[in-house]
């Protein structure tokens, strides 16, 4: 995987956060899945397994993990993303295709990793975690100074949470192994841009090496 930058863990580990974008039943499961090929499902499956060796070696290590999850409210779409889909009635705008990942529905709910005893959990009704969600604020409190982004879909979700991420000013990394899109060449591309401009790109077992010795150096020094 190539890197755009000299660090994969970019300060110490209880400065930082895992931050798991989307992993819920309607982007990650097979019946969903499924309809973009089986290339799709080898890799959204490889990918959700490093999210869960990801999240793993970050709670080893002391670095805290945030959850983020879309909660689609049917009450208040979100109108111009249907627009852009071609979604809307002309005369009355109805909603006629059931949205991913509604509120109280199985398709919200977390599939496979999920949230430990006080991981907070940050409820989002866009593609960005940090769109109207508090994020950045809550990162502030916390004395955060860069987040490693794992989850889906890299195109998607990912990719406008680690643009906010950086121009909040965290230190952004990606891994980008435990990142998934249903299209390969999207996944790449993807990252290939977010590595330009965005963030250090960087894979689950490099993140989790530099994770190790940032607390053994953090350890030493005291």
């Amino acid at each position: 995987m190539r890197r755009a930058g000299p660090d994969p863990s970019p300060g110490t580990p209880e400065r930082g956060a895992l931050l798991v974008v989307d992993v819920q039943y309607d982007f990650a499961s097979p019946e969903h899945v499924a309809r973009f090929g089986e290339d799709a499902l080898r890799r959204v499956e490889a990918a959700v397994d490093r999210v869960h060796t990801l999240v793993a070696a970050a709670r080893s290590h002391g670095v805290p993990v945030l959850w983020a999850r879309l909660e689609q409210d049917p009450a208040d779409p979100w109108w111009s993303s249907r627009w852009l889909r071609g979604l809307l009635d002309a005369d009355a705008g109805d909603l006629r295709e059931r949205e991913p990942c509604v509120a109280g529905t199985q398709g919200a709910d977390w599939y496979g990793p999920g949230p430990g005893g006080g991981e907070e959990v940050v409820v989002k009704r866009r593609y960005s975690a940090f769109h109207g969600t508090g994020l950045a604020g809550s990162l502030r409190a916390r004395g955060t100074e860069w987040v490693a982004v794992c989850g889906l879909t890299t195109d998607c979700c990912v990719d406008a949470t680690v643009r906010d991420a950086f121009q909040e000013g965290l230190r952004t990394v990606v891994a980008g192994d435990a990142t998934a899109s249903y299209s390969e060449q999207r996944h790449r591309h993807t990252l290939d841009v977010l590595g330009l401009h965005a963030a250090v790109v960087t894979d689950t077992g490099t993140l989790s090496r530099a994770w190790a010795g940032a607390r053994r150096g953090t350890q030493h020094g005291r």
